[in-house]
This record gives C-alpha cells, sequence and structure tokens, in this order.
C-alpha cells in the first residue's frame, strides 16, 4: 500500500463523519440539479382560449362612458375566462357606413362576439348583424334587438352581466 493510501485509510477512520458529510453534499446538490432540471416552467404569460371579444367605440375611443368602463370589465372578465379582448375606436366621420368598415374587419378577424359603443358603431350594428350571423353583438345604450344582438342599458350592471354571460359562453365553447 502507498503512503497516500495509508494516509487517506487513515484519514477516513480517524474521521468517519467526513465520508458521510461529503457522501450528502453530493446526493443533495444530484437531487437538486435533478430537480431544477426536470420541474415544468411556468408560463411567462396568458395563455389565451381560441376566442376574442371586441369592443368598438366611436371617435372618442376609451375615454367617455360607456366605453370608459366597459373597456375595464371586458378586461377583467378576460383575466378570469382567458377570452382575448381587443378594442376599436372608429376613426374619420362618424357615419354609419365608417362604422359598418371597422365593424366588417371587426367581424372578418375573428371577433366572436363584438361589443358597440357610441352612436355611429351601434348604427352600423343595427344596419349590418344580420350579415355576420356566427357574431354575437351588444350594444350598450341603444340599439334595435335581433337574432344576434343584444342591447343593454348603459347604466347598472346591465352592461357587467351581459358581458360576463358572453365571454364564460365563448370560453365554454373554446375549451
Amino acid at each position: 500500500m502507498t503512503t497516500a493510501q495509508l494516509a487517506m485509510r487513515q484519514t477516513i477512520v480517524r474521521h468517519p463523519w467526513r465520508a458521510g458529510t461529503a457522501a450528502g453534499i453530493g446526493l443533495a446538490a444530484v437531487t437538486g440539479l435533478l430537480a431544477w432540471a426536470l420541474w415544468p416552467e411556468q408560463p411567462r404569460q396568458r395563455e389565451y382560449l381560441d376566442a376574442t371579444a371586441c369592443l368598438l367605440t366611436d371617435n372618442n375611443g376609451l375615454t367617455t362612458a360607456p366605453a370608459d368602463s366597459v373597456w375595464p370589465t371586458m378586461q377583467d372578465i378576460s383575466a378570469t375566462t382567458l377570452v382575448r379582448v381587443q378594442h376599436q375606436r372608429t376613426d374619420g366621420p362618424q357615419t354609419t357606413e365608417n362604422a359598418t368598415t371597422h365593424l366588417a374587419t371587426l367581424a372578418y378577424t375573428g371577433c366572436q362576439t363584438i361589443v358597440a359603443t357610441g352612436k355611429a358603431p351601434i348604427d352600423a350594428v343595427t344596419a349590418r348583424a344580420g350579415s355576420y350571423p356566427k357574431v354575437t353583438f351588444i350594444t350598450v345604450g341603444s340599439g334595435t334587438p335581433a337574432a344576434n344582438v343584444q342591447v343593454v342599458d348603459a347604466t347598472g350592471d346591465a352592461v357587467r352581466s351581459a358581458i360576463t354571460d358572453q365571454l364564460t359562453a365563448l370560453a365554454e365553447d373554446a375549451s
């Protein structure tokens, strides 16, 4: 036996806890590395369902009633249902014809529900909702009810209730 081997054997015999400690540290390191490597990564962003609800406003956008309360409501409900929400302002002349162009853009880009606020967007929904039978429309404050159009009062909990019901139904359909 060499001198080095003899010295190692004497160290182990005199200090048996060193070998146990070294083995424990090694086992802990291997366990930690395996746990880190195999741990599922948390999503870094919200993963939405394949469902979209859109808000169409007049040229005031989200700054005036009722859009200023409808949009936060849609965002809150989106966080729990995982339905994507987006909004579009009707730029340019506030006419039914111009708002109809914006309405068509939302319908053709995949909005399954369109909430309309403001006179021109609501007039566009009244005029063109029948052209988009697979889209559900909610007009806030005024409008004309139809097979795919729901008119809700702009005050109270009616807006929140209607949007909650519709986004929940979209989420269930997408699941």
